[in-house]
């Protein structure tokens, strides 16, 4: 009974092992073209990608721009609502030796008060 039942194992083994029957394998000569073109195709794809993804970083650097601008559009209404005396004026342009542009910056920037737009000045 030993040797039926190592027989009846090889038996299961051999059938595991060859299992359905495949035709034979054909040579593949030209599967070196499919893996070309696959490359391409991956190639052209990355590009794609990386193109949209440009324009999107590019729009979104737009709009912040935009923003920014915009922003700083509306900071200089403000600015120029701010009423200034001239005396106020031509102290800070003769005490600090800046320009009138600069001077009525500082003043727009500290609301009128002579004494803080100095003091930024002078920092």
């Amino acid at each position: 009974m030993d040797m039926a039942t190592e027989g009846d194992v090889e038996l299961e083994l051999e059938t595991e092992t060859s299992g359905p029957e495949r035709p034979p394998e054909k040579p593949r000569k030209h599967d070196s073209g499919a893996a070309d073109l696959e490359r391409v195709t991956d190639y052209a794809e990355e590009k794609e990608i990386q193109s949209s993804n440009l324009e999107t970083a590019m729009s979104v650097i737009g709009d912040r721009r935009s923003r920014e601008q915009k922003a700083k559009q509306e900071r200089e209404k403000e600015l120029a609502k701010v009423t200034i005396k001239k005396e106020d004026l031509e102290l800070i342009m003769t005490e600090m030796e800046i320009s009138r542009a600069a001077a009525e910056r500082s003043l727009r920037e500290h609301m009128g008060n002579v004494v803080e737009a100095l003091i930024a000045l002078t920092n």
